[in-house]
């Protein structure tokens, strides 16, 4: 089976749509992975400011990451392969790179589209100024209460799962006897945090 191993940039949520604004670039780059899984194909995401090691573990996106920086990214990896930096790309050329024959049109992103999908983020963020925010825009759009609530309800599934994951992360990880300490981008000792420094969320 093939693999695509996105490596991002440091961010808050990798889908576009956590916060006031909606990224337009990253919510279509996600909707195109989406499809490359039903393609059969594999596709995994690792966040710079959640998964410093990832980067560190891959030669190929650490070299990159030391020649140019954070500029880099995000690095699109096939198999072990470099395939692209610096950008997201089209969905054409993501399943050329997998080795997907031809694709079907690209689903347009409305307006009103955009608004659920950002509810359901706001949703699985426990955003509650986003999810006010963007449940004003829907209502505009003229969106009724019931197909909001599709987005709440897939928001909520999402939110589950990911926290199901998390503590069992937690859980894996405390099980041993010694402590594990995440290494700092890239590869350097973690600094302790600055005073002023606020969380990602």
């Amino acid at each position: 089976m093939t693999t695509v191993k996105v490596y991002d940039p440091a961010m808050c949520c990798a889908t576009g749509v956590c916060g006031p604004e909606i990224d337009p670039a990253l919510a279509q780059f996600a909707g195109d992975l989406d499809w490359l899984k039903t393609q059969g194909v594999a596709v995994r995401r690792f966040n710079l400011a959640q998964e410093p090691q990832s980067f560190c573990d891959h030669a190929g996106v650490k070299e990159i990451l030391d020649r140019s920086g954070d500029d880099a990214l995000p690095v699109i990896v096939i198999g072990d392969d470099v395939v692209a930096s610096g950008r997201y790309p089209k969905r054409d050329e993501l399943a050329a790179m997998a080795g997907l024959g031809a694709t079907p049109e690209a689903v347009v992103m409305s307006e009103a589209i955009r608004e659920l999908v950002a509810l359901g983020a706001a949703i699985g963020a426990s955003c509650e100024p986003c999810f006010k925010f963007h449940y004003d825009k829907a209502r505009k759009l003229g969106l009724s209460a019931e197909t909001m609530r599709e987005a709440v309800k897939i928001g909520e599934a999402v939110k589950q799962a990911s926290t199901k994951n998390i503590v069992g992360l937690a859980e894996r990880m405390l099980g041993g006897d010694e402590a594990k300490t995440a290494a700092s981008p890239c590869c350097a000792p973690a600094k302790a945090p600055d005073a002023n420094s606020k969380p990602c969320c």
